[in-house]
């Protein structure tokens, strides 16, 4: 798809599929490190309120990372230039659901990628309501991702089928819009600690 392809999809819908966007290799490199953090208990173990239970991690240094590698072909797909926010991560098992909602000011675009799931033939739908009212199942495989934006469309998921599932979120704010002074999250720099306000 070209540029204008994407950046007409996502201006029209609020969202795109993006497919094989992150390399086999890339990948598995990121869902390694998440799953060796989790054997470790080095994760956010008890969940958080969207997910309880689900192991969890907000700002890990090598998701910061690709965030920041991913941001060109963000830009790129939604023709706007932005400011990295923060990463976070998820090992959702079986049972867990991601209730409808929208989320805060600081993940205005945001991007949900697969990295790996159990059973591997069995991607688990993300649902996202478009601009147009019409919920669309995203049906994400590894590499995939589904750029939306979270704090204007509802998104959820229904109760996991599955074992497991990893997934990444990379959120980005607008630098000339109105939530810009999102930047990082609120911190000085990408990597500090987060300061719940």
């Amino acid at each position: 798809m070209s540029a204008a392809a994407f950046i007409e999809c996502f201006s029209s819908q609020g969202y795109v599929v993006v497919r094989g966007l992150v390399p086999a290799g890339r990948v598995a490199m990121v869902r390694d490190h998440l799953d060796r953090r989790a054997a470790q208990g080095a994760l956010r173990m008890q969940g958080d309120a969207q997910v309880p239970g689900a192991p969890s991690a907000h700002g890990d240094a090598l998701l910061d990372t690709l965030m920041e590698e991913l941001r060109p072909a963000v830009e790129f797909c939604t023709g706007l230039k932005l400011f990295p926010t923060y990463s976070y991560a998820r090992i959702y098992r079986h049972g867990d659901e991601l209730k409808p909602h929208h989320d805060r000011a600081a993940c205005e675009i945001s991007l949900s990628l697969n990295l790996g799931q159990v059973p591997a033939d069995q991607p688990w739908a993300l649902y996202v309501e478009g601009r147009d009212g019409a919920a669309a199942n995203c049906l994400l495989m590894p590499g995939d991702v589904l750029l939306y934006r979270g704090i204007d469309l509802t998104h959820w998921r229904e109760p996991y089928a599955g074992q497991s599932l990893v997934q990444v979120f990379l959120h980005y704010v607008d630098q000339n819009g109105p939530h810009k002074g999102e930047k990082f999250d609120r911190r000085a720099a990408l990597g500090d600690p987060l300061v719940m306000q």
